[in-house]
């Protein structure tokens, strides 16, 4: 199993900036790659940003221009830097992660337990 442990959600104000990460462990063989997923109350859960480990983002176009997506290989994790918020990102954000464990044979996906972030004043 691959472990993901979520950090840096929070109370902000309109405008203000908070950075969430994610660390993944276990026993890991490879990442292809992982995210950030969000869910407001009532609504469906939705894409925010993914980032292969080879470096390719991928974006909601909501947030496009002020989150920015970024992993770092050797520790495991994805970070999700996002600026400017707006009350419509307040959500549960949930780090996901797609990897394949030593001695398995298929790619997997794997969620954290989620972080609240609101964007409020």
């Amino acid at each position: 199993q691959v472990q993901l442990v979520e950090s840096g959600g929070g109370l902000v104000q309109p405008g203000g900036s908070l950075r969430l990460s994610c660390a993944a462990s276990g026993i890991i063989f490879s990442i292809d790659r992982m995210g950030w997923y969000r869910q407001a109350p009532g609504k469906q859960r939705e894409l925010v940003a993914t980032i292969t480990w080879g470096g390719k983002t991928n974006y909601v176009d909501s947030v496009k221009g002020r989150f920015t997506i970024s992993r770092d290989a050797a520790k495991n994790t994805v970070y999700l830097q996002m600026n400017n918020l707006k009350p419509e990102d307040t959500a549960v954000y949930y780090c996901y992660c797609n990897a394949v464990l030593l001695g398995a044979t298929s790619f997997t996906d794997y969620w954290g337990q989620g972080t609240q972030v609101t964007g409020s004043s």
